[in-house]
């Protein structure tokens, strides 16, 4: 199990990434369109400004049982060890353990 605060931190940056993307959208766009080199790095210097933990980099996927942040499954959102023990169980339908 995953530590409670890492859990809210991560919760945490999710909303700074869903709050400030349309502005982080809009400043990259700009960037790419402007020719002036001086208005290039004034919006450069806007979004340097923005929060850290609002860049959608830093968002790590998490397993939403047990919180654990490596090895995760993202078709089923799941670490490893609970995948394992889960098609073990034959609670994930299409799930079977290999053999030859």
């Amino acid at each position: 199990m995953a530590k409670k605060s890492m859990v809210q931190r991560e919760i945490k940056r999710e909303i700074l990434i869903n709050k400030y993307k349309k502005k982080r959208q809009r400043i990259k766009k700009a960037i790419k369109n402007s020719s002036d080199f001086t208005e290039q790095i004034n919006l450069q210097q806007q979004l340097q400004n923005l929060p850290l933990n609002s860049s959608p980099c830093r968002h790590r996927n998490r397993c939403w049982m047990t919180g654990r942040s490596r090895s995760v499954y993202r078709s089923f959102g799941l670490s490893r060890h609970v995948l394992r023990e889960m098609s073990h169980e034959c609670l994930l339908p299409g799930i079977r353990k290999s053999s030859w």
